[in-house]
């Protein structure tokens, strides 16, 4: 690794505590170690605190630090190692066991906690993850979910977090989750988005890149985990699409396939990917292609094979500028070259293209004869 890339990279202390039981290494084992929900109840009590250094999307490093929920645990954690545990967090992902039967005793557990936090990170952003929704019938989900918030969220109000000053609101966010479902997927989502540094700078370059190639959507997919960077959507898709839980699902479904592919190639669910998903109908056409080193992206696109050749040709030509907002490792440096010079062999391509190679990659294409946009 060049000293470049030392520099750049983040590393973000993220903090996982709940009451012992409520499912936070149950969650952690699904989303960075790839286990699937049925085989979690293998998984053991959390002793003390189990430290992990997890990369992501190559230029970011994520200080995980699962905390026991039993009380002696607890205890120590706010008083002997009070400054160790709570100093230079980021994050805080609080989880409560949404039939708990000691309820109240889990908001003083968590206004303990939070009270901590404040006085050593007081930047830090929360995370309350109601967790075990799939336990309530459907008809009282939103009623449940509503209740349990709204006695946190006093909580949070009245420990300094979530107020109605500048900015304060938007300190603590509530999701509902479940291993069974996307509604995890969705919750670690908003985790990610908030930690990764240049999440802006990546939506600019998706922005551009989906006017390039007419393309409906765009999502930028994390390899490893699944999880969902960010995304545009066109005008068309955010009028139109009724689904709005469609990046999470598929964040599930390309879990679930990492994880087919593992189980008949004899690799680990960590390493297995695939090198390109295409789907062609009558009405659209939907691509997923890796990206960059660390990243998938999907496409939907209008339905013709120029669009479509359009789109596999500029995501090539774009690949390099990408690589730059990962960590600059020789390898996806290579890999976008790689990218670049198999775009050039190609027969077709939009006439929009040199302008997106000269804009975005600083670049110049080979001039090839340009395909008629429909």
């Amino acid at each position: 690794m060049s000293s470049t890339a030392h520099k750049r990279q983040k590393q973000r202390k993220v903090l996982l505590m709940g009451k012992s039981g409520a499912g936070k290494s149950s969650m952690r084992s699904i989303i960075f170690s790839n286990y699937v929900a049925k085989d979690v109840r293998r998984l053991g009590a959390t002793i003390d605190v189990e430290h992990s250094n997890i990369r992501f999307m190559g230029n970011l490093m994520l200080n995980l630090w699962d905390c026991g929920g039993q009380a002696g645990f607890t205890e120590n954690f706010l008083t002997s190692s009070r400054s160790q545990v709570f100093a230079s967090v980021a994050v805080l992902i609080f989880v409560f066991d949404v039939e708990s039967r000691e309820f109240n005793a889990d908001l003083v557990n968590y206004s303990s906690i939070i009270t901590a936090l404040r006085e050593y990170s007081p930047t830090a952003r929360i995370f309350v993850l109601i967790h075990k929704m799939d336990l309530i019938s459907p008809e009282r989900k939103d009623s449940v979910f509503a209740d349990l918030r709204s006695q946190i969220q006093q909580v949070s109000v009245e420990s300094g977090f979530g107020g109605t000053g500048k900015g304060a609101g938007r300190q603590v966010e509530y999701w509902g989750t479940s291993i069974w479902d996307q509604s995890l997927y969705k919750a670690w989502t908003q985790v990610i988005y908030y930690l990764v540094p240049n999440a802006g700078q990546i939506e600019v370059l998706l922005s551009q890149l989906a006017d390039v190639i007419h393309a409906h959507e765009l999502v930028l997919y994390e390899r490893t985990t699944c999880l969902m960077v960010t995304h545009v959507s066109r005008p068309y898709e955010t009028t139109s699409n009724p689904f709005t839980d469609r990046f999470e699902k598929l964040s599930s479904i390309l879990k679930s396939h990492k994880q087919s592919i593992a189980k008949h190639t004899g690799l680990t669910a960590g390493a297995a990917n695939f090198a390109e998903l295409q789907i062609k109908t009558g009405n659209f056409m939907f691509l997923i292609t890796r990206l960059t080193e660390n990243t998938n992206l999907a496409v939907a696109l209008p339905s013709g094979e120029s669009y479509f050749n359009s789109a596999r040709i500029n995501i090539a030509l774009a690949r390099e500028k990408f690589a730059e907002l990962d960590i600059a490792t020789k390898s996806s440096r290579t890999e976008a070259q790689r990218g670049i010079e198999e775009a050039a062999t190609m027969t077709c391509r939009s006439p929009l293209s040199v302008g997106w190679i000269q804009a975005a990659c600083g670049k110049t294409a080979p001039e090839q004869p340009p395909c008629t946009m429909r």
